[in-house]
């Protein structure tokens, strides 16, 4: 499994920036193509202090090739263009190939 998580700063405005990404932005990740699960959260929160996120996002995907091709589709480039539109913050966008353990 290949992993894409959003890291999102505080915004400008917490009350567009939720009600833009649940309405607009995350249509948008629905129609991605090779999408296995997602999830977010507004609730982020720190083990010390104020956390330095306000919002994150986790996609899966089958593989690095996938993420690729997802991101390369229509929908990709939509949602990535779409950002710009509510993270007034900043985004941090880092991905990577999952490793199993066991217990």
């Amino acid at each position: 499994m290949h992993k894409l998580v959003v890291l999102y700063p505080k915004p400008a405005d917490p009350g567009h920036f939720r009600d833009y990404y649940v309405n607009n932005h995350l249509p948008l990740v629905t129609k991605w193509p090779g999408l296995l699960g997602w999830r977010y959260s507004f609730d982020v929160a720190a083990t010390n202090g104020e956390a330095p996120y306000f919002a994150v996002f986790e996609a899966d995907f089958a593989d690095a090739a996938a993420l690729a091709a997802m991101r390369a589709s229509q929908y990709g480039r939509r949602a990535a263009a779409d950002v710009v539109n509510y993270a007034t913050g900043g985004v941090v966008v880092i991905d990577y190939p999952v490793q199993e353990g066991a217990i």
